[in-house]
């Protein structure tokens, strides 16, 4: 990156992380359970919510229990369950149609982070509806109420519910963007172990390893706060404890421990925002439709390398507070220690340590879309241009943390 770049980069995060006190950040109000959605729809005059989900947590039968309690409850329900892995423009414009038909007055976003990023572009489009949704993309975009949603998580580790961010792909180019916009933060959230009970093992192990990404780019950045560092350290160690556990779905503790995990994360990375792994990550599975939890678990080891020295001194304080050492011990210690535990806890969810699939011809035009992406938005620890970045998609492709 040259030096005029690396200077506008720098000033653009000093003057967001000094306006950051004043940004209207909120956190959702917390719902116990499902069973508890009619009651809120009935306290705040709500009629005709439209459930956006997908079709194999209804084929589960997941969404079974909350489909029931509304229409015993008498809310006429609209259901769209056509959102996939990597939502694209025209599964919101799909779920936006079925909103308007059935004159819908709020959302739930029942599911993982694809159907509420779904969910809040529908959300976004009501708000703004001459606007396209690749008009919205970057920061702050969206100025006007969004209808009011509910968000029901069941994975641990995307944190959606209580973010402003909506990732959305473009369905013609497949390029992948994120629309961050304060109105897009859920109104409520329910985080009940018993909607993450069903998931298979490789999702859980993906998606928790999501909400670790989060946590660790969100710590690493330069525009931490006390609150973000605290968020991050708490679900940093959450994971590290309980991750294993949740997957195999041995106790239902692990599985509301993880819950946290990823709702501190993403409180974390709202306000601290990401890095690297998520650019390159956003590019990779809006290019070849990989789940976004499995190429972050992937990556973020492999970028953490990369980074070098820069990122020592804060990888050193989270593993401490992970307990994997002791303050005294040297940084650079710590620090490695810390990425070869990562790497290790990959290994034993069952994660690759490497991304096959990836073409050389593609990685100049996956590169300058993580450039576009990261700069100069995110605080990343060391400032890259897209000839650096091109090295994380080389680097990914082969195996790593032996």
């Amino acid at each position: 990156m040259n030096l005029l770049k690396r200077f506008y980069c720098r000033t653009f995060q000093v003057i967001l992380r000094i306006a950051l006190p004043f940004l209207p950040y909120r956190n959702p109000k917390f719902l116990g359970k499902a069973e508890d959605v009619p009651d809120l729809l009935k306290e705040k005059g709500l009629c005709r919510p439209l459930l956006v989900t997908d079709q194999t947590l209804r084929e589960l039968g997941v969404t079974r229990n909350l489909e029931r309690v509304l229409r015993a409850s008498g809310f006429p329900l609209a259901v769209y369950d056509g959102t996939r892995q990597n939502p694209t423009t025209q599964m919101a414009e799909e779920a936006l149609a079925l909103y308007h038909q059935e004159n819908c007055d709020c959302l739930i976003a029942f599911g993982g982070g694809s159907p509420m990023d779904c969910a809040k572009a529908v959300g976004a489009r009501v708000a703004l509806p001459k606007t396209e949704l690749k008009k919205m993309a970057g920061i702050l975009k969206v100025r006007r109420r969004t209808p009011p949603m509910i968000a029901i998580p069941t994975t641990a580790g995307t944190g959606s519910e209580t973010t402003l961010a909506a990732v959305i792909v473009d369905g013609e180019t497949r390029h992948k963007y994120v629309i961050n916009s304060f109105p897009l933060i859920p109104d409520y959230a329910v985080l009940d172990a018993a909607t993450v009970h069903s998931l298979p093992y490789p999702v859980a192990a993906s998606t928790g390893m999501d909400a670790m990404t989060h946590a660790v780019e969100a710590y690493i950045g330069r525009s931490t706060t006390k609150e973000t560092r605290a968020d991050a350290e708490r679900a940093v160690k959450l994971v590290f404890a309980n991750i294993e556990d949740a997957a195999s779905h041995q106790n239902v503790q692990a599985e509301q421990n993880m819950l946290v995990a990823a709702h501190l994360a993403g409180r974390a990375f709202s306000r601290s925002y990401v890095g690297y792994v998520h650019a390159v990550s956003h590019s990779l599975s809006g290019q070849y439709d990989m789940p976004h939890g499995l190429t972050n678990a992937i990556l973020l080891p492999i970028v953490l390398e990369l980074y070098g020295p820069k990122a020592y001194k804060k990888l050193a304080r989270l593993a401490v507070a992970a307990g994997l050492g002791e303050a005294g011990e040297s940084e650079e210690t710590l620090a490695r220690r810390f990425n070869q535990a990562v790497y290790d806890l990959n290994a034993r969810l069952g994660i690759p340590n490497h991304i096959e699939g990836i073409l050389e011809e593609d990685i100049d035009r996956l590169a300058s879309f993580a450039d576009k992406e990261a700069n100069p938005l995110y605080p990343v620890p060391v400032l890259w241009g897209r000839e650096q970045l091109k090295t994380i998609y080389r680097e990914a492709v082969k195996p790593h943390g032996g």
